[in-house]
């Protein structure tokens, strides 16, 4: 079995297509309510789905952001050239990249839509970490 692709749920479809060309995804699909893109490395694709915002609720007079729980990660092996390029190009990062405990280095940003993405390098760490259980 491969993973064929996931899906993000986003509240503005051309911000969104706009940001995610932006960081060298390919759209490869585009509707009023759908988007799909192909990654610049290898055959996987991932995509957008439109959905109604959530109203937004005043609290103590500011404004609760809409945001999502999901995380998607893209790996690429320069990452620190990459995360470069994409702040000359305008886009923000909450986390520059840096090494994590589970061995990996990554840099961490979130959509316009509030979805997390990890952009990283774990290289054989990724599938076979010190860690990795025996079967």
């Amino acid at each position: 079995m491969q993973l064929n692709q996931v899906t993000l749920t986003v509240f503005d479809m051309a911000e969104a297509v706009t940001f995610y060309q932006c960081m060298g995804f390919e759209l490869i699909v585009d509707t009023p309510h759908y988007a799909r893109f192909l990654c610049p490395e290898g055959n996987a694709t991932f995509s957008l789905s439109l959905a109604d915002k959530p109203q937004q609720t005043a609290t103590n007079s500011s404004t609760v952001t809409p945001s999502s729980s999901t995380t998607i990660y893209f790996e690429h092996e320069q990452l620190d050239t990459l995360v470069a390029a994409l702040i000359e190009k305008g886009i923000v990062f909450e986390q520059l990249p840096q090494d994590m405990r589970y061995l990996w280095r990554e840099a961490v940003l979130f959509d316009p839509s509030g979805n997390k993405i990890k952009l990283y390098w774990a290289g054989e760490n990724r599938i076979n970490p010190p860690w990795r259980v025996n079967t």
